[in-house]
Parts: C-alpha cells; structure tokens; sequence
C-alpha cells in the first residue's frame, strides 16, 4: 500500500509544547471546540488555543467540574456533552448549531483508556462508543458549521492503536472481553475515521488527522490501579514516573493537536496520523510501538468502519 505517512521536516519533536506551535499564530476571530478540553491534555489545548486569541467551547460530561477547571481562562464556555449518549450528541449539536457560528477547528480529545467491560446506550462497548462512535456522531451533526469554515477536524488517538485492528466478527467485544485490546480498537477507529472524513470532506475544504500525542500521565489512566502502573514500570511504589524522559508533561501532550489543528505546515493535507508534531513513519517492522500500523491507514477499512458507524448511529451528513 503507497502512503504519504512521511515526514515533513516541521522542525518540532517531542519536547514541544502546544504554546511552541501557536508561537506567531494569531487565532483572533477563530472558534474550537475541545472535547475533554478541561482535564489532562485537553485543558492544555484549552488553554493554548485561548491564549492565542480563539474563542473554546468545551463541552463537558460534568460541567460544573469543567467551569472549575476552566476558572480564569478568558474565552471559553462549556456546555454539556456525554459522548456514550447519543441523544446527549444531538442536544449538545443542535444548541451550538442554533447559534450559527461556524467551527474552524474540531478537536476530539476527550477518552476513556483500559476501563472494566462497561456498556453504554444499546449495549455498546464504551471504549468503542464513546471513544469513536461518539465523536463520529457529533463531526456528522456538526457538519453544517465546519463546511463553511473550512475547519480542521482533529481526533486523538494513540500509539496504543498497535493492540488491536478492528475486530470485525466481534466489535463490540460479545465474546470474551480485553480492556487493552478494546483500547487498541477503539484508537485504530480513530485514526480510519480520519482517513475516511478526510476523503469525504476534502472537496469542502475540511480536512482530517489524527494522532497520537505520547505517553502523559493524566486522568485518563483512573481505570488502572496503581499496582498496574508499578506492573508496567511507568511509576514506582511512591507514584514517581520511573522514566521521565519517556513521558510528556501535558503541555507537551498537548502540541501535537494543537499543532494538527492549527499549523500551516498541513495545509493542503489531510487523512493523515501524526505524532511529536510531525506527519508519522509507517510503524517499523520490529514491533516497536511508534508510528502508524498499516490497518488503522487503509482507505478500505476506513470506509467500512464509516458505515458501520453510520448504520450504528443512526447519522451520516455525507448519505446521498
């Protein structure tokens, strides 16, 4: 398969920060929305985009935790969201289309990594729903104000992608449950929606990545006990990452979206998966988790998971 997962040459690495890319951007006048964008890395989004001048609206699963979390920051409002609930999707879409603002930048940040088997709306695995199925019903309701925009629609994914492909026969894990493989799923669902909205969207001037923004310690690890952060040597027995040097701090976390909505370095593409603010290698042959695996980048399986989506969903702004 030929791709144009290759380096640019943007200059940055993993070291960035979000504030590094948006140095001399002026995002005056622009408008995001931040999913998850008031804890872990999506506060820094937050914070980085308003400090640049854009107007954030971070809808939120428990507003009031994200006033608090949002207090001080100029240029923000929340509203309420819960990705596993589709009807809450519609509530939270049809309100911001209501004001007839457009979208410039779509930021899909808020997850949920290695929880218990939970199901959520009609059954659904919750890392796949809410992870992928809920932010591809919000993109699909909201298209009507990122047409216009030309926006840049952004989903974070992960390099835990290389656990699992899609599991066609059993998506919603009905036989047998793995968090971490769940988890490499629903990432790789991420990164085909990309490649796919991408393909859709490119004739409106919208344009699709997605990425994987390193190893940060945040909220999203409160489904592991500490115990299985000693197991995996990420912390030792007082908390304390045992290799600081393979972990970002958030603001880092946060470059690589900002940088994927933001840069002009990306104008004029799309569909593609990054990571440490750079276009993405084709994951090596060694098995080392870096870089993007062949099955999250193929258009065919991209496709496949659109209609399955859509057909879940019950939202397609691109059916004919």
């Amino acid at each position: 398969m030929t791709t144009a997962q290759h380096k640019i040459g943007s200059g940055f690495g993993a070291t960035t920060t979000a504030d590094d890319v948006l140095h001399g951007i002026d995002l005056t006048g622009r408008l995001a929305i931040v999913t998850g964008g008031y804890s872990g890395i999506g506060l820094e989004t937050t914070r980085a985009l308003t400090n640049a001048g854009a107007h954030v609206v971070v809808p939120a699963r428990r507003p009031a935790t994200a006033e608090a979390a949002l207090s001080g920051l100029v240029g923000v409002e929340v509203d309420e969201l819960d990705l596993g609930d589709l009807e809450s999707v519609r509530g939270f879409a049809e309100r911001f289309l209501a004001s007839g603002r457009t979208i410039d930048f779509l930021i899909n940040s808020a997850g949920i990594m290695a929880c218990p088997e939970t199901r959520v709306g009609p059954g659904w695995e919750a890392q796949f729903a809410t992870n992928h199925l809920g932010h591809f019903a919000l993109v699909n309701r909201l298209w009507p104000a990122l047409a216009p925009g030309g926006a840049r629609v952004v989903s974070v994914s992960s390099g835990g992608h290389h656990l699992s492909g899609m599991r066609w026969d059993d998506v919603q894990w009905q036989r047998g449950y793995d968090k971490w493989a769940a988890y490499g799923q629903a990432k790789t669902a991420n990164v085909l929606f990309a490649v796919h909205l991408d393909r859709l969207a490119q004739s409106s001037g919208v344009r699709a990545f997605a990425l994987h923004p390193g190893a940060i310690l945040t909220p999203l690890q409160r489904h592991m006990a500490k115990e299985e952060m000693v197991e995996r040597g990420w912390i030792d027995e007082n908390g304390t990452p045992l290799n600081p040097e393979g972990f970002k701090n958030p603001q880092q976390g946060a470059a690589t979206q900002v940088w994927a909505a933001t840069s002009p370095q990306l104008d004029g593409l799309g569909g593609l998966y990054l990571e440490d603010c750079e276009v993405a290698e084709p994951a090596p042959a060694d098995g080392a988790m870096r870089g993007v695996k062949d099955w999250a980048v193929d258009p065919e399986q991209a496709a496949r998971l659109w209609q399955l989506s859509a057909e879940l969903t019950g939202v397609n702004a691109f059916a004919t």
